[in-house]
């Protein structure tokens, strides 16, 4: 087995190592609203749950040249931001919200996607999603090179029919994982292992 310290490697090195083996990863579409009205929507991969009482969500929002990407910036000034489940039939459009636009462009826009309005917050959403959950940033933690950002859930909104009996279908929500460079994963195989007492 290969030993590497990562003290040795270089920033992207250690990126192919960590995006290469931890998989599959989670794709948030986040949408927030800057200080000028523009809608901003982007992905990200490094996004999981953080608590289910209350129900958070964690986000890490590397720099882009030196500097906050405009979503980190966007989350910090407004204090609020939607999150949307990546899934089959939007992975298309949402991967053209990776483009690098300047700050007064919309990525929503460019991509087609449709402005929902939200329930509790003003930050809008997108109609293409299946799953998406308004948040209030709960806290952020900067680093040098990028912002940790936890969110607050304070509106889940499901679509109908993948909601059964209190559960989202995983077969019919379809949602789509990052794996490395230009690949993603659909729900594969599903198998049940019953957890000890």
């Amino acid at each position: 087995m290969l030993n590497i310290d990562p003290a040795d490697n270089t920033e992207r090195d250690n990126y192919k190592l960590l995006v290469g083996s931890i998989i599959p990863r989670p794709i948030a579409f986040v949408t927030t609203l800057s200080l000028g009205g523009v809608l901003n929507g982007a992905p990200f991969s490094y996004f999981n749950i953080v608590s289910s009482n209350p129900p958070m969500i964690s986000l890490s929002i590397q720099h882009a040249a030196g500097k906050p990407k405009d979503t980190a910036r966007n989350i910090m000034e407004r204090q609020e931001f939607v999150v949307h489940i990546v899934d089959r039939d939007n992975v298309e459009q949402v991967n053209m919200t990776a483009a690098p636009l300047a700050p007064d462009q919309s990525e929503v826009s460019l991509a087609g996607l449709t402005p929902e309005p939200s329930s509790v917050i003003s930050v809008p959403g997108v109609k293409e999603a299946k799953v998406r959950m308004e948040c209030v940033l709960e806290r952020a933690v900067e680093f040098p090179g990028f912002e940790l950002l936890i969110g607050r859930i304070v509106r889940f909104h499901i679509a109908e029919d993948i909601y059964e009996q209190g559960r989202i279908d995983p077969l019919k929500l379809g949602a789509v994982s990052r794996l490395a460079g230009n690949h993603y994963a659909g729900i594969g195989e599903i198998f049940e292992i019953e957890r000890p007492v």
